[in-house]
Formats: C-alpha cells, sequence, structure tokens
C-alpha cells in the first residue's frame, strides 16, 4: 500500500513494485501485520516530501511490521532463521521503502524475534515508539528517584514512556482527557493532570520546584517549558528546537538514528517478554483499508494501535 502522489488518504492505493532481495547484512521479511503511526500519515501528506529527493514512486509508508522470516542475504551474521517469527523497525525514506508491503527487506540489527505471547498485530506495535521513548529517556539521563512528566501520556509514545520511566525508578506525573486518565493511571503514572494548555500548571502544582525532564508527547513545546526545573531537559519529536530558557537543554528525538541498535531493540522486546510494556492493538483492518486507517487515526481519539492485516497478501 503506497502513494504516487501527496494528499489525504484517498491517495493510498494497492502498488506494485519489485520483489525485495536481500544483500549481505539483511533480511526479507514476510509481513503479516504493520502497524499506522502518525510518521506514516504524514508521509502520506508530503510532510516529508522532500527526503524522497531523486528517489521515483510509489512511497510506500510504515515504521513497525511483524511477520516470518522469508529469506536471508549471503553473509549476514544473525541467529535468525527462515520462518522465525519477528518485529522489525522500518525505515521508509529510501530505496527499500516502508513496512505496508507483504515483502520488506531490513537490516538484520533492526529485526528482534517476536514477543512469544503476542499475535502479528500486537508484535508490529511496539518498537518505533517504544523505542523512540527509550532514546528520550535516555537523552534525559535522569537519575533513579527523579520526576519525569509524560504529556500524551495515553498515546502510544507517551504510554511506553510512563511504562519505560516507571521502570527505570522514576516518579511519573502524566496528562490525559478525561476519559484517559484511569488508563494512564493503569499504565503506571504516579499522579494523572489534566492535559490542556495550561498542562505546566498543573505538573508545577505536583512538582513545586519542577520536573527533571518532559517527554512531550503531545507536541506541547514551549507551552510544556515551565513545568521543568532550572537546568532539566525537554525531549521533543518532530524536530521542535526552542528557543528554551532558565538552561533547560532540548532533546530533539530522531528514532532512525537508533533503528540498527539491536542491544536496544532486543532490551525492548523482552520488556514485552516481561510485561514491563504493554501492547494494545485499537483495531486490524485489512491492509487495503489502510486509507480508512489514516482516517480514523487523523480524527483522534484511537486508544491503541491501528493494524494493517497483510497476512493475506
Amino acid at each position: 500500500m503506497g502513494v504516487t502522489r501527496f494528499g489525504g488518504p484517498e491517495v493510498l492505493q494497492v502498488v506494485d513494485i519489485a520483489e525485495p532481495v536481500p544483500d549481505s547484512g539483511e533480511v526479507r521479511i514476510r509481513v503479516h501485520a504493520a502497524t499506522v503511526n502518525p510518521t506514516d500519515t504524514g508521509l502520506r501528506a508530503g510532510l516529508t516530501a522532500a527526503r524522497f529527493e531523486g528517489l521515483p514512486a510509489p512511497y510506500v509508508p510504515g515504521m513497525d511490521a511483524a511477520g516470518v522470516v522469508d529469506a536471508i542475504g549471503p553473509n549476514t551474521d544473525t541467529a535468525l532463521k527462515v520462518g522465525d517469527p519477528v518485529s522489525a523497525i522500518v525505515l521508509p525514506y529510501g530505496p527499500r521503502g516502508g513496512a505496508y508491503a507483504d515483502l520488506i527487506v531490513v537490516p538484520a540489527e533492526s529485526v528482534v524475534p517476536a514477543p512469544v505471547a503476542a499475535g502479528h498485530p500486537a508484535a508490529s506495535t511496539f518498537l518505533m515508539n517504544a523505542l523512540t521513548a527509550r532514546l528520550a529517556l535516555d537523552d534525559l539521563a535522569i537519575r533513579r528517584g527523579g520526576t519525569i512528566a509524560v504529556t500524551g501520556g495515553a498515546g502510544a509514545l507517551g504510554g511506553f514512556a510512563i511504562q519505560l520511566a516507571k521502570a527505570d525508578g522514576l516518579f511519573v506525573i502524566a496528562d490525559a482527557a478525561s476519559p484517559d486518565e484511569s488508563l494512564v493511571a493503569e499504565l503506571g503514572a504516579d499522579e494523572v493532570v489534566r492535559r490542556g494548555d495550561d498542562v505546566a500548571t498543573r505538573i508545577r502544582a505536583i512538582a513545586r520546584e519542577g520536573v527533571d525532564g518532559v517527554v512531550d508527547g503531545a507536541l506541547l513545546h514551549e507551552l510544556v517549558l515551565p513545568a521543568v526545573r532550572d537546568g532539566g531537559g525537554l525531549a521533543v519529536v518532530r524536530g521542535w528546537e526552542g528557543p528554551s530558557e532558565r538552561d533547560i537543554r532540548i532533546h530533539p528525538i530522531w528514532v532512525r538514528r537508533a533503528a540498527t541498535d539491536q542491544a536496544r531493540l532486543i532490551a525492548l522486546r523482552d520488556q514485552t517478554e516481561a510485561g514491563t510494556i504493554t501492547l494494545r492493538v485499537a483495531a486490524v483492518l485489512p491492509a487495503e483499508q489502510a486509507a480508512e486507517a489514516h482516517r480514523r487515526l487523523e480524527a483522534g481519539g484511537v486508544r491503541g494501535r491501528m493494524v494493517l492485516d497483510f497476512s493475506r497478501a
């Protein structure tokens, strides 16, 4: 499922591409499930069109996939075997394309054994967002016992950030709309505050000296800066760079920098096995209904992940 032109969900269509052949260091996966993420809707809409410069259409979205190993490239150092169920993080801005395909080729280091108890839909939902949360926490480097705030607590990034922060021994304050407060508490937040443009004031009512850092899953940027103590940190996605204040460091998080960091990926996979990370599937749609999945995601209110089923491909 890809696009030959950028636009609304309707531009997604079935496209034919050449069967990919894995080179040295690569693995081919027969995809059974691909998760729909906000990064996919941005690709489809053309918000990142510049990254395809020099590459011909069609362009295939998707950064999360699960399926089985179909082939392994020559001279590839991996413990994976043909037939193994796996999860993979995929970088769509290149000649290989993204995860919305029945066959994909990715670096072996971007592939991990799927969580044993998870089916393909659930196994496709965690690597990209959990890795983003892990990178944010690592960049903030808050010591055990410190305090962190998470915005967008009910979302995929926010939910993983809450759970991983708790596993790191941090006190977590997270925001939520009224219907999501119980969900965010169940994810492990120690304190839940009402979401909104004044969330920094609500956070400061609990952490009066300010929190050590914020994972800003809700893209609040300057609105949440007042919640951070002097010299703290703000981890952001989508490349926001400030301006900052009070010696607060801005940490732009780009998941692609660690897409082949297999040690981190394996650790996240193991945390799903241990129950530290919760896999949440909102709905599974046939791959041909990718446009509908994008519409639902962009309409808002989806809790858990929209997943495309490629098992019939």
